[in-house]
């Protein structure tokens, strides 16, 4: 089975959306899916602990280059998420594209241009884009 176009998923979203169809509920809904997906992530390091959290000050150089400090900055993230947290995560991920490919539909916005979009800023501005 292959994956369905961004398209196919906007308009599958807009049949979907019933109950939250005012841009007050959509956007509410929006920030709450994107407190599950923190909470999975808080949840896979503090109950499951097949990820651990170091987070320290991240050690700037300014004798390297953008190019050469991607080597040296970290993610403070150890281990391999387990399945059950995958799993989690994933779920939450969605619920999170969910709403927001819904805020899309609601202002009329197409969500492969919006990733296109995105894609051509990040391809264009390089590192220095620093999203």
């Amino acid at each position: 089975m292959s994956a369905p176009t961004l398209n196919q998923f906007q308009q599958q979203v807009s049949e979907l959306l019933l109950r939250h169809r005012s841009l007050l509920d959509v956007m509410s809904k929006f920030g709450q899916s994107g407190a599950s997906v923190n909470r999975a992530v808080s949840k896979a390091v503090t109950d499951c602990g097949c990820i651990e959290l170091n987070a320290k000050k991240q050690q700037y150089s300014d004798e390297l280059d953008l190019e050469n400090s991607k080597t040296t900055l970290q993610s403070h993230l150890s281990g391999e998420v387990c399945e059950h947290c995958r799993d989690v995560l994933k779920s939450e991920l969605g619920r999170n594209l969910f709403y927001m490919t819904a805020l899309c539909n609601l202002l009329n916005i197409e969500l492969d241009e919006v990733i296109a979009d995105e894609y051509d800023k990040c391809s264009t501005l390089g590192l220095f884009n620093l999203t």
